[in-house]
């Protein structure tokens, strides 16, 4: 069930609201960005899998002042995405934007996981993407709108004990940065927002019992935990980019006269992602990763 509809007076240049579409809003950057888009104007729709999880949601649009519309989708979910898309329609007329934000942390490596663990991950993180991506198309086509996909540093430089992960998030950069000149000829704006470490629940919801993992990691185990050591700490209050901040950069696909293909969310976001695009044979990135398991 849906909340009432936004009430704001913001037109676009053409009189309608403008309409925003948002996957992945429970909390973090999903839910940072449904709020700032409703600040600025945008009848913002706000998505999530589970919709008993959207109480956090809701008080930080109370906190800023703006109604949100929340529904459900879940982004593997195809007839849910369809039912998500078309109700927009119902109730709007019209889609402007889509910000795909939903998406699933994972650890492993290949040896200590199936073949399905990886399908998993890419059915999320990947053919999730592609689902409500290729719903809002012709609508987006319609208003000369924006599709805009949070990816990950994860879509550009691959981490130990990411592999799956950082394959999704690959091939979610892939498919956008092949897709957006044939969009773009027909309207359709097309970027991809790269963050680096946010303190949200990202971590947590990998759900893993970490000494357990370690514990049964055989031979991978000191690597693994010299990696898990390293990464956890780049995920707190301290250390990690707020959801706020992050959430900065989607604004910018979403408002920016010309927004660039890649919008990365911080300078260091820019200085990791920036050493894998002028890494032409592969050793900077390898020697900069192998250390994050060197026990």
């Amino acid at each position: 069930m849906s909340t009432p509809p936004i009430a704001t007076t913001a037109p676009t240049a053409n009189g309608p609201l403008r309409t925003v579409l948002i996957t992945g809003t429970s909390s973090g950057t999903g839910l940072a960005a449904a709020v700032a888009a409703a600040r600025a104007g945008w009848r913002t729709v706000a998505t999530l899998r589970d919709t008993g999880r959207a109480d956090a949601l809701r008080e930080a649009a109370a906190e800023a002042g703006v109604e949100i519309d929340i529904r459900r989708l879940d982004v593997v979910d195809e007839e849910s995405v369809t039912a998500a898309v078309e109700g927009v329609i119902a109730d709007y007329g019209r889609l402007d934007a889509v910000v795909n934000n939903a998406g699933a942390g994972h650890l492993g490596t290949l040896e200590l996981e199936t073949v399905a663990d990886v399908r998993q991950v890419m059915e999320v993180n990947f053919f999730g993407v592609l689902n409500v991506s290729k719903a809002a198309l012709p609508h987006l086509r319609a208003t000369g709108g924006r599709l805009i996909t949070v990816t990950s540093v994860g879509g550009v430089i691959g981490q130990p004990f990411n592999e799956a992960y950082c394959a999704a998030k690959f091939a979610v950069e892939g498919y956008m940065e092949s897709l957006a000149p044939v969009a773009g000829m027909l309207g359709v704006s097309v970027s991809v927002v790269e963050p680096g470490a946010v303190a949200t629940e990202f971590v947590n919801n990998i759900g893993l019992d970490f000494e357990a993992r370690i514990a049964a990691a055989g031979p991978y185990a000191d690597a693994l935990r010299a990696y898990i050591d390293r990464t956890v700490g780049q995920f707190t209050q301290d250390a990690a980019q707020t959801p706020a901040g992050a959430a900065e950069a989607v604004m910018e696909a979403l408002t920016a006269d010309r927004p660039a293909f890649r919008i990365q969310t911080s300078q260091w976001a820019r200085d990791f992602t920036g050493a894998k695009l002028a890494d032409l044979d592969g050793s900077a990135v390898l020697g900069m990763t192998g250390t994050w398991v060197a026990a």
